[in-house]
């Protein structure tokens, strides 16, 4: 019965041992099970507490039409919550950011801030990285707020930046120290459409210079003893030196053509946020109250260097430190890198001490210049040598002063520019070195990166975890300030470890500069040139990083990509001139893009005939000196002695090309087998307003003609055609 019993007890503890160990194992599961889910609930509690301790910033901004009277003319304009600039937008580093924009526009829209780091489908370019606003929506921004420093933002659509949507961007430290501050927005102001303006700059139209009083004619020259180098000029197919483009109405700070700061009292040290929200204006700044403390550029800390004054690039920022000498009102000064206005910020009150007044520039001493270094290649870098300063005449003495002592303004340059900390990347990275010119053609007002638009480009590849540097080399005879969305670059400017970070970098004509980039992000970033009409004319990249995820709001499909690339050569742009005079009239029209052309030339006499002709064409060459065309000619003449009228039409084959002295030879043959050989001159500049055409060809035909330029639209002409003799009256210009 014992052994019964035990062999009984020794079954039952044989089959309970493995009950035992499978719940003891089911309770250690259990438990870790259970402490997963103790875990998360804390990292949960935890990271709540963290995102409502992070302080949620919101704005609602609401684009709208407006109108403004900054000149004498009321014209219309866009706005953001009624005003121009856009409301200042104030964030502390670790806030959340969200925006609600509404566009009530009957045009698409978009908002891009600019130099914030952000995720990619926030960065607010329509078709590349974030949806376009469309008409009569609303559209939410929300990103965390990584950096301090100031910033700005505006539209990426349409050239809406012109009209009137930029505004700043403030982003300030965690306890900050307590110092006053106020912030800057230098614009500028036109009051034709951008689109206009555009269209202007491609067709050569030179009312811009007549307006700002820059025309460099052969009177002019005559005058400033410089024909040689008008001539060597024009040898050379180079336009007439300036330094801008665009004839602006008016200059702005903060929205006004004066701001003023009266609270402001002897001893106080201000720190301003310096902005150039201007679409194609750089300006020199300069403060009558002594040197400018220059802090921070582009949102980021410098060492502070001492200058007399700073010439701001489009879309760059600096943060300076001015002292109040006295109870006065010192004066700020914006003058436009061409000379042709000024704005101010008044400080303090009482007595106004102005700022220097910058003289008219040496044009004519700048052709020059610029001749010699088109023909030697000179290149330089860092803004260390201006190449206009030549025509600079406050920083060449005086010489009606002899004997004094002369030493010129002390100018910011990018070499004085340094880091307060280290910036050097992980020497471990492979490192993508990448070399772009920055390439134009004035004559047709394209630009370009290595003679190649944005819409005959395609995307740069980059990798995640490599240093991408890049080579800038301005080919050019005008500045080109380079903005790379989503990054900050290092300017390699001879600071070594503490070179200073930016996100614009103004290169020279002629010069050459070498930034380099942590490639740390995903998807696709802008990298253009910030004079708006140069970015539409095509001066653009896209950095794609390999491997990305897609992007949510904006899928890289080929249809949005080549929507987005080929903006600069959508821009079909047209142009007209017709003469009414007593001997008859004259036309010449054309409708262009980028490299393709339809062109009518025309005259009429109601005794003599009629004759046009009509060319479709392709501009080949890089520089655009050269086309192929092919096209018709409709001729309806009188024979006096028979008195009947005789009609034809033939088809024409031919190509053209600008030699030296913009003469153009257009070499044609017809469908009868007959060569033409013609040789012709337009818009010769005699005197600032008084120009001269010219033609001649083997069908013994010429024309010559002076027109009287009276305004944008209307010109006076007299002309002599070998057909139908002398006649005068009024040209109509579009």
């Amino acid at each position: 019965m014992e052994m019964k019993n035990f062999i009984t007890l020794a079954k039952s503890e044989v089959f309970a041992l493995p009950i035992s160990v499978f719940a003891l194992l089911s309770f250690e599961r259990a438990k870790k099970e259970i402490m997963k889910v103790l875990i998360s609930i804390c990292f949960v509690i935890i990271l709540a507490n963290f995102v409502s301790a992070q302080n949620v910033v919101r704005y609602d901004l609401k684009i709208d039409q407006t109108t403004v009277n900054y000149s004498g003319k009321t014209v219309k304009a866009l706005a953001i919550n009624g005003q121009i600039p856009a409301p200042t937008l104030t964030f502390t580093e670790g806030d959340i950011a969200e925006i609600h924009v509404f566009n009530n526009l009957d045009e698409e829209s978009s908002l891009h801030w600019h130099g914030i780091l952000l995720p990619n489908e926030q960065d607010g370019v329509p078709y590349l990285t974030t949806t376009p606003i469309k008409p009569k929506t609303e559209h939410i921004f929300r990103f965390p707020i990584k950096q301090s420093g100031t910033y700005w933002y505006h539209s990426h659509s349409n050239m809406q930046e012109q009209r009137g949507l930029y505004g700043a961007f403030i982003i300030h430290k965690k306890d900050e120290p307590k110092m006053p501050e106020y912030t800057v927005l230098f614009s500028d102001w036109t009051n034709e459409s951008p689109m206009e303006v555009h269209r202007s700059l491609k067709n050569m139209n030179d009312y811009y210079a007549i307006q700002k009083d820059s025309v460099q004619s052969y009177g002019e020259a005559a005058k400033a003893g410089a024909i040689k180098e008008k001539f060597r000029q024009e040898w050379q197919r180079m336009n007439a030196m300036d330094v801008s483009d665009v004839y602006y109405n008016a200059f702005l700070t903060n929205g006004k053509i004066s701001d003023s700061q009266p609270n402001f009292k002897a001893g106080e040290k201000v720190r301003l946020r310096i902005i150039n929200g201007s679409a194609s204006t750089y300006f020199w700044v300069q403060f009558a109250g002594g040197q400018l403390s220059v802090v921070a550029s582009d949102g980021m800390d410098v060492v502070p260097v001492d200058v007399d004054r700073m010439i701001m690039g489009i879309a760059e920022t600096y943060d300076v430190i001015v002292t109040i000498p006295e109870n006065k009102q010192f004066e700020l000064r914006a003058t436009p890198e061409d000379r042709t206005g000024s704005t101010s910020l008044w400080l303090g009150s009482g007595e106004k001490v102005n700022a220097p007044v910058l003289p008219k520039l040496k044009l004519f001493d700048g052709m020059k210049m610029m001749n010699d270094m088109s023909k030697h290649k000179m290149k330089m870098s860092y803004q260390q040598m201006d190449m206009n300063e030549v025509m600079y005449p406050e920083i060449q003495p005086d010489p009606t002063k002899i004997g004094e002592p002369f030493i010129p303004p002390l100018t910011l340059n990018y070499t004085m520019l340094k880091s307060p900390t280290k910036t050097t990347f992980d020497p471990n990275k492979p490192v993508r070195e990448i070399k772009f010119r920055l390439t134009g053609n004035m004559n047709r007002y394209m630009w370009s990166i290595d003679d190649k638009p944005l819409s005959k480009s395609d995307k740069i590849l980059i990798k995640r975890g490599e240093v991408v540097r890049i080579t800038l080399i301005n080919d050019t005879m005008m500045r080109h300030p380079m903005h790379l969305h989503g990054h900050f670059f290092r300017v390699l400017n001879g600071q070594g470890d503490y070179s200073p970070l930016k996100n614009v970098i103004d290169v020279m004509p002629m010069e050459e500069d070498v930034i380099e980039f942590d490639a740390n992000e995903e998807k696709d970033w802008f990298f253009h040139c910030h004079i708006l009409y140069h970015m539409m004319a095509g001066m653009g990249r896209i950095f794609s990083y390999e491997n990305s995820p897609p992007n949510e709001q904006v899928p890289p499909t080929e249809k949005n990509w080549k929507f987005f690339k080929n903006e600069d050569n959508r821009m079909i742009h047209g142009m007209f001139r017709g003469s009414a005079q007593s001997n008859g009239a004259f036309g010449h029209g054309m409708v262009m893009n980028n490299y393709n052309f339809f062109s009518t030339e025309f005259h009429f006499n109601p005794k003599h005939g009629f004759e046009s002709e009509q060319k479709f064409g392709r501009l080949l060459d890089k520089k655009q000196f050269f086309n192929a065309y092919v096209g018709f000619e409709f001729n309806r003449e009188k024979n006096h002695k028979q008195n009947e009228w005789h009609n034809e039409i033939f088809g024409t084959a031919g190509f053209e090309y600008t030699l030296p002295m913009f003469v153009k030879a257009d070499v044609r043959v017809n469908t009868e087998g007959k060569f033409r050989l013609r040789f012709s001159r337009e818009d010769f500049a005699v005197t600032k307003r008084l120009r001269f055409d010219g033609y001649w060809d083997t069908d013994k035909e010429y024309e010559l003609g002076f027109r009287y330029i009276l305004s944008k639209r209307w010109q006076l002409s007299a002309n002599y055609f070998n057909h139908y003799g002398f006649g005068g009256g009024l040209t109509f210009n579009y």
